[in-house]
């Protein structure tokens, strides 16, 4: 949020400020009155855009400090609220600070209550907010701003009274250890070391500082201030030292200023912590507004992908078309030196589309022809396997499924053989467009003993299996070495040298489709 509206409220008036770039610039007051709530209801006007932050510098706040058992999660959450509602039940603006946890016993947690115990003091203000729907993101209260103030050395101090001047009074905020203990806002005060004296005497007697125990006092006041330290004689038992506010705040990143309001309002701008105290409700502008803002940054960060996104298409098309253009310069170099060289070659047989079809052609029948000498090795290799095979007669032939040839001497008988009676023969037996299906026609002898039939049929069976074994081949037993069916009468001679004789041959049927 660069530009914020600041809203300083104090028991008189209400002054508006305005955080951009940086910088805090004054706006107009507007007193606690009908005719006030009205003027600053409509200098809203127009200012729905800008995040609003509240500090509430008021007399009518409460602080208590407490010891709670170590309760995580929603449960400790439920625990403190019960502890603030039962302290303070006439006003929703009220919080708790987890500051820590004891160090010894069943180490529970340090919790600082605080709350604004007069809430109609700032409800006509919130009203007029609320009506003109400013997104008011928190409210604050320079108590427990302060902490931030501190120097290092200062926050290791165990008891600090912190002073400083506003336009409402004299504000003192007591730390133990750095943590916020309570504060005090003294109106139409005498002199800050007055003040501190009867702050110092109000612990003694609440018995958070032993009554001899010298109090360190540290004051943020302005150069004007600073030309003489108080006297020892006002407050013997104060260490009373001084910050320049010009110092406070060079160390937190702020303009140079003699006022502590601008101070504390700059820290708020500059640092922006979360609410002291819940807004709930008033607060559901601000929730719309950071919506919004979230959208429009979604949306300018989807407008910068698809500018990215374009710009690439932009420079790949650029790319793709330079590269197109040396392409076509190339393609326009190799058409004219291929021209070129045609030119100077005698005329072409035939054209150069059917000329590459039928290297292609060729190159189809050398890989997928008719040939047999893929059947041959697969017959030799079951021959290898079976070496009590012997071949005796071979028939080979490549046919096309589904043709039949079809001659003169068939279809008409006696009648002379002329091209015109000859079916034409298929493109499959070449080749085109697959291999076409071959078949064998083999004929050979088992070589046995002699009257060993159970031999002749078990090697006769296992160089058939050898064959039907290759990928696409069906075999078929078209003969047996010797016919064993019931019904024929069984002839020769057991044990003669000539028993087995022609019947030890046998007949197959190969067909193989690559």
């Amino acid at each position: 949020m660069t530009r914020k509206l600041l809203l300083h409220l104090t028991g008189e008036r209400l002054c508006c400020w305005l955080w951009e770039h940086g910088r805090l610039g004054s706006g107009p007051c507007f007193d606690p009155s009908p005719d006030g709530w009205a003027s600053f209801a409509s200098w809203l006007d127009g200012r729905q855009d800008t995040p609003a932050l509240m500090l509430a510098d008021l007399v009518e706040e409460d602080f208590q400090r407490h010891l709670l058992p170590h309760v995580a999660g929603r449960a400790g959450l439920s625990m403190r609220e019960r502890r603030l509602a039962q302290s303070w039940r006439d006003t929703p603006l009220r919080c708790a600070h987890i500051q820590g946890r004891e160090d010894g016993g069943r180490r529970d947690d340090i919790v600082l209550f605080s709350a604004l115990t007069n809430p109609a003091t700032l409800a006509p203000w919130l009203d007029a907010l609320e009506g003109q729907r400013i997104p008011l993101a928190a409210l604050y209260t320079p108590a427990l701003l302060s902490a931030s103030l501190l120097p290092v050395e200062a926050r290791q101090q165990a008891h600090l009274l912190l002073v400083t001047e506003h336009a409402s009074g004299i504000r003192q905020t007591y730390f133990q250890h750095g943590k916020v203990r309570f504060s005090r806002l003294a109106q139409e005060a005498a002199s800050a070391e007055l003040e501190a004296e009867r702050t110092r005497q109000f612990l003694v007697g609440s018995h958070m500082l032993e009554r001899e125990m010298p109090l360190q006092a540290l004051a943020l006041l302005p150069l004007a201030r600073i030309a003489a330290p108080p006297a020892t004689s006002t407050a013997p038992l104060l260490d009373w030292r001084v910050m320049p506010l010009g110092e406070a705040a060079s160390l937190q990143r702020l303009a140079a200023s003699d006022n502590a309001d601008e101070l504390f309002l700059g820290l708020a701008a500059r640092t922006a912590p979360p609410s002291h105290y819940p807004l709930g409700p008033r607060q559901r502008y601000y929730s719309l507004w950071r919506a919004r803002q979230s959208l429009y940054a979604s949306s300018a960060v989807m407008a910068a992908c698809c500018l990215l996104w374009t710009g690439a298409n932009i420079v790949g098309y650029s790319l793709a078309r330079s590269h197109t253009q040396q392409l076509q310069q190339q393609t326009h170099g190799f058409t004219t030196a291929y021209q070129n060289s045609m030119s100077s070659m005698p005329p072409a047989v035939d054209k150069t589309a059917n000329m590459k079809a039928a290297v292609q052609i060729a190159q189809m029948v050398a890989r997928q022809g008719p040939w047999p000498q893929a059947v041959m090795a697969i017959l030799s290799e079951a021959l290898e396997r079976s070496p009590q095979i012997r071949l005796t007669q071979l028939d080979w032939r490549a046919n096309a499924p589904g043709v039949v040839p079809v001659t003169a001497s068939s279809a008409f008988p006696g009648a002379a053989t002329t091209p015109a009676l000859v079916a034409p023969l298929s493109s499959m037996l070449i080749g085109i467009p697959k291999a076409p299906p071959q078949q064998v026609r083999l004929q050979a002898e088992v070589l046995v003993e002699q009257d060993d039939y159970r031999s002749v049929l078990l090697s006769m069976n296992r160089f058939a299996q050898e064959l039907a074994r290759t990928p696409g081949m069906v075999v078929e037993i078209e003969q047996l070495p010797f016919d064993i069916r019931p019904n024929v009468k069984l002839s020769g001679k057991a044990g003669s040298p000539s028993g087995l004789g022609e019947r030890s041959k046998f007949t197959l049927n190969l067909r193989w489709s690559p």
